[in-house]
């Protein structure tokens, strides 16, 4: 016990020191002086916190395939007003209303031409969802690798000091060094939160492809009075919702 006390006091010692030693530290100090691949992170950090924060409100089952017009849509559809039922697809924004809209246009072409075009459809506007994510990914793979070039600056700059003025004053080499770690923990810092967003937009487009691909199979069945050709759509969607889940 006595020796564990001995090796624990220092460490504790060390941790109460540290605010004391850290008093002098700023960080917008370092970041400041961090260079243009500060800037330029954090420029990325900006268009990251746009997207995601416009994927999180519009990335929604509410705004792609809403529940309330996939069940007013087969209610119309099934009674056969389908100027009622144009109507309100041209009034919704979401992907289901434009691929509604478009079956009640085309109603009289076969069902099973009907089926496969409604798949392609969802299809396109599932990849269109997924694009207006993909600046989360630009950002998870280019911030690192700018924080790893503002290293590298750091890095020559410090071997520059000690070229022209020796090893005798190590405090010389600060600047360098501070650079080369500052702008390494900013590319880090930026690169791990849009990655993790990245793909928890990516999981909840998966559950939303699911969702519009239910209405329109239900939707499909009420065409058909049953039976309904799943196939066709399930074959159009399904790729998209395979690149989402498995993408890395």
């Amino acid at each position: 016990m006595l020796k564990r006390l001995h090796v624990l006091f220092p460490c504790c010692l060390s941790i109460v020191a540290l605010p004391a030693r850290a008093e002098d530290w700023n960080l917008l100090a370092q970041l400041a002086n961090g260079g243009i691949g500060i800037v330029v992170t954090g420029a990325l950090s900006v268009l990251a916190l746009a997207v995601g924060l416009e994927r999180l409100v519009n990335l929604r089952v509410e705004r792609v395939a809403p529940l309330a017009l996939a069940e007013q849509a087969c209610t119309l559809w099934r009674a056969g007003r389908f100027d009622e039922l144009q109507a309100l697809a041209a009034e919704g924004d979401s992907s289901l209303a434009r691929i509604v809209g478009y079956l009640a246009q085309q109603r009289r072409l076969p069902p099973e031409a009907l089926a496969l075009r409604a798949g392609e459809l969802a299809a396109t506007e599932l990849r269109l969802q997924q694009q207006k994510a993909y600046a989360l990914n630009v950002v998870a793979t280019i911030a690192p690798i700018v924080g790893l070039l503002g290293t590298v600056i750091g890095m020559i700059e410090s071997f520059h000091v000690i070229a022209a003025n020796g090893m005798g004053d190590p405090t010389m080499l600060a600047g360098g060094i501070s650079k080369a770690l500052v702008n390494t923990a900013a590319g880090l810092s930026v690169a791990l939160p849009a990655l993790a967003m990245h793909h928890f937009l990516r999981s909840r487009l998966v559950g939303i492809g699911i969702a519009l691909e239910r209405a329109l199979n239900r939707l499909l069945d009420d065409m058909r009075g049953g039976g309904a050709p799943h196939d066709a759509v399930y074959a159009a969607v399904q790729p998209v919702l395979g690149e989402a889940s498995h993408a890395h």
